[in-house]
């Protein structure tokens, strides 16, 4: 059996895609705000977890807090990384085998180990 802890976390950002080429949603070259929803997940060992759900969550958005904030903006800036870009980054740091980074609870990008 396989286990697993999983956490979520809402972190406001901006974004671009610098290299939008499609005219329909050309704005979407400009930089904009969403609300980052973002899904940890971690293979667990034992039924008494080795992670704690509270810890694990608090490490992910100090992370996140030191490696994107903006003072500028007051919320985090991911230039032109895209959700894919933030959750693969995330799974490498965290050693995480899935998460998921959506704009505003609509839209995601997955990575998986």
């Amino acid at each position: 059996m396989k286990k697993y802890i999983e956490v979520k976390l809402d972190i406001e950002g901006l974004h671009n895609w610098i290299d939008c080429n499609l005219p329909h949603v050309e704005y979407l070259a400009h930089i904009h705000r969403h609300t980052f929803v973002i899904n940890c997940r971690h293979e667990v060992t034992d039924s008494n977890r080795e992670i704690e759900f509270i810890d694990f969550k608090h490490k992910i958005k100090q992370y996140i807090a030191k490696r994107w904030y903006d003072a500028t903006y007051g919320c985090c800036n991911f230039g032109s990384m895209s959700c894919e870009h933030i959750a693969e980054e995330l799974l490498g740091v965290f050693g995480l085998c899935r998460c998921s980074v959506s704009e505003d609870g609509e839209f995601f990008g997955i990575c998986e180990m």
